[in-house]
């Protein structure tokens, strides 16, 4: 049974899958390389050779796939190093043509040679595949490994891989899942055990947390959570300039802010007040925060400049929260922006129950079908992030469990068959626009199920879960972030 903060991974852009999780994967064997040559080997490593396979090789470019590694290998994580920092360890291993692996032994490193773009091979277990080999001076390898990112910032060698995903359910699986009090693998049963032991989604997911957790340390990285969520928002209004990569594309959100703050006809401070006393954050918005509403419509302005703001922040290769993946990591904060900008009494309590209902939701996709692009099309990504954001709201609303289900089943089942296709591997168009889209579904579903209905409905959420998983298992490869189809090709790149 995952956590919600396998779910929630503090990281950097401008990808879950193609940044984030390489940048693990290598710092995993460059760890494990040195540990184990020093025991075993009188050669230590001279050389490491990488070959990226599938999606990772055909839009890796696009997503700093290479930064991510040279900086794994270099002893860099995404949640403990500054975005700074990494583009300068990759400079320096880009002029000096080594790297330190591990941060401890000096390995030579000509990223021309020894990282190689396999565009035309995929290996069978996922789409994003890495293989990582070390070598002696004599040209010996001494150590090599398979590593495989399926979305969100999740990664498994190839031993974990096997024994996750291509052994049998058996006994051991069941005692892994009672490890927690409450444990799920459908909605059904989430539901079921909210009904039995008169819970909450959120306080479930608190009991299980509990088990591995103390209070203080759960609610410390939540606030961690909203706190990377709200600067990214800050950071994304204020930045300027043009995004990385081949599209010279301006940002967008820094003069949408402008011209809202100008109206005068903000967020509403009043509104705010609970939340600014528990929790002082977003300082440059409150800045434009004052006045009277005007415009109904101008709250889903600032939701989509909301998500405009961090996936432009993740696109520049800043520090995002994967919710549940860097290319969908705007809706989650934008909907979670407008409970507590724009929604009356939201307080801290409500941020907490926002996220632990949405991490429960995610925790279903993970479970039953996919968060990779590569795997699923785009309805793994930014589809499973409306549907979170769409459950998170409902019960910030006030909504029964039924009624959160069906939120976040409608989240999902608008956004089935949505494809990949990414403008030059670069996760800017139509990733950036497309979140803002998934944020105002997501508003549209919670208040769908919460303000006009009562919970029951047609299509269950195990249902339409299990839909995505057959619509993204038959879904042409070009369409799975390759950049082959799509917009990608209708599109000159220029």
């Amino acid at each position: 049974m995952y956590s919600i903060f396998d779910l929630f991974k503090v990281g950097v852009g401008p990808s879950s899958s193609h940044t984030v999780g390489p940048m693990i994967a290598a710092y995993r064997f460059a760890n494990d390389c040195v540990d184990q040559v020093s025991r075993e080997s009188n050669s230590p490593p001279a050389r490491v050779q990488i070959q990226l396979y599938g999606s990772l090789a055909l839009t890796g470019a696009g997503h700093a796939t290479d930064v991510a590694i040279i900086a794994g290998l270099s002893g860099c994580l995404p949640d403990r190093t500054d975005p700074e920092d990494i583009q300068a360890t990759v400079r320096n291993v880009r002029e000096t043509k080594q790297l330190k692996l591990a941060d401890q032994t000096y390995v030579a490193f000509n990223q021309r040679n020894d990282l190689l773009w396999l565009t035309k091979e995929t290996l069978p277990q996922h789409p994003n595949a890495i293989q990582f080999q070390a070598f002696s001076s004599a040209g010996e390898c001494v150590f090599e490994d398979q590593y495989f990112s399926t979305g969100g910032g999740f990664v498994y060698s190839r031993r974990e891989f096997r024994d996750q995903f291509q052994t049998q359910p058996n006994q051991t699986e069941r005692l892994e899942l009672d490890t927690v009090p409450y444990p799920f693998t459908s909605a059904k049963e989430l539901i079921e055990r909210c009904r039995r032991q008169g819970l909450a989604i959120d306080a479930l997911i608190q009991i299980n947390e509990l088990s591995k957790r103390t209070p203080e340390e759960i609610e410390a990285r939540l606030n961690l959570l909203w706190d990377v969520m709200s600067d990214c928002i800050e950071k994304g209004c204020r930045a300027s300039g043009i995004l990385p990569g081949a599209l010279h594309l301006p940002r967008r959100a820094p003069k949408i802010f402008r011209t809202l703050a100008a109206n005068d006809e903000g967020l509403g401070s009043p509104r705010r007040a609970n939340l600014e006393q528990a929790r002082p954050t977003t300082q440059l918005l409150a800045s434009a925060t004052r006045g009277t509403y005007v415009d109904p419509l101008q709250q889903l302005d600032w939701v989509s400049l909301f998500a405009l703001a961090v996936n432009e922040e993740n696109a520049a290769g800043g520090r995002v929260v994967t919710a549940p993946t860097n290319g969908a990591a705007g809706i989650i904060p934008a909907v979670l922006a407008y409970y507590v900008y724009f929604y009356p009494g939201a307080d801290q309590a409500g941020v907490y129950r926002f996220l632990k209902t949405a991490g429960a939701i995610g925790l279903l996709y993970k479970r039953n079908a996919s968060l990779s692009a590569a795997e699923m099309g785009c309805q793994g990504e930014v589809g499973v992030a409306c549907s979170m954001a769409a459950a998170g709201l409902a019960a910030c609303m006030g909504g029964t469990v039924e009624q959160i289900e069906n939120a976040a089943e409608i989240g999902m089942e608008h956004n089935l068959g949505l494809t990949c296709d990414p403008i030059g591997g670069l996760v800017q168009v139509p990733c950036i626009e497309r979140n803002t889209m998934g944020a105002t579904k997501a508003i549209n579903a919670a208040r769908l199920a919460v303000l006009y209905g009562d919970g029951k409905h047609f299509v269950s959420l195990d249902k339409v879960i299990e839909t995505m998983r057959q619509t993204g298992v038959d879904m042409q490869v070009k369409y799975k972030e390759t950049s082959l189809g799509g917009l990608a090709v209708n599109v000159v790149d220029c």
